[in-house]
């Protein structure tokens, strides 16, 4: 049993950047893929991000290329994703998923067994 805890948003000025964090207990994230999604209400939840078991790494959002950067710390079990020159449209419920079935990437929210609460992420024009 995977437990997943999401820590790092808040209100950031547009144009800041922030970190998000996801902590895992349990197992070894290595061994799995990790995805980041976001959701507003209203809206279905978006893949934002991943990174496969073998540290490949895939970005979702087009308007997130280049300013989205997904990492791993393997002695730390912990996945980031790091969000630069943030724009209103980034604001959102950011979460974590671990998918334990599969070791590479998909954008599916379906494909992940393990989720986290959310952390939220409100950027301020």
């Amino acid at each position: 049993q995977l437990q997943i805890a999401e820590s790092g948003g808040g209100l950031v000025q547009r144009g800041g950047s922030l970190r998000l964090s996801c902590a895992v207990t349990g197992d070894r994230l290595s061994y799995y893929a990790t995805g980041w999604f976001r959701q507003v209400p209203g809206k279905n939840r978006e893949g934002v991000s991943c990174i496969a078991s073998n540290g490949d790494t895939r970005n979702y959002v087009d308007s997130g290329k280049g300013r989205f950067i997904i990492s791993r710390d393997d002695a730390k079990n912990t996945v980031y994703l790091e969000i630069n020159d943030l724009k209103p449209d980034d604001a959102a419920v950011y979460s974590c998923a671990v998918a334990i079935r599969a070791l590479v990437c998909s954008d599916r929210d379906v494909f992940y067994d393990y989720w986290g609460q959310g952390t939220q992420v409100t950027v301020s024009s």
